[in-house]
């Protein structure tokens, strides 16, 4: 489950959350460039569940920068768009703006 940066509160019971370990994590993002960060996931100690605190930049689940994402959805970004043809496949454009995702920048 998703955390917001800095969150102390588990979304699932309101118990504390602690620092469990780091992950690392791709990005897609402009250019083709694939970019690396470190994930802090965290745990709850009354419910046991962990949590994976994303940066505003990443979304739950995707493997593509924000910012292109929403380029996406806004139409901004299309299959013929200078630059992007090797991102993302037009099918997964299609499923993004069909499922309403929302991007925070």
């Amino acid at each position: 489950m998703l955390v917001l940066k800095n969150q102390k509160v588990c979304p699932n019971c309101g118990g504390e959350l602690y620092y469990y370990d780091t992950v690392k994590r791709i990005v897609k993002t402009k250019n083709g460039n694939k970019d690396k960060i470190y994930v802090r996931r965290m745990v709850c100690h009354n419910c046991k569940t962990y949590h994976r605190e994303l940066p505003k930049t990443v979304l739950p689940y995707k493997q593509y920068d924000s910012e292109i994402i929403y380029g996406v959805i806004e139409g901004l970004i299309t299959p013929e768009t200078f630059g992007f043809e090797d991102y993302p496949c037009e099918q997964t454009m299609l499923r993004w703006r069909s499922q309403n995702l929302q991007v925070v920048l």
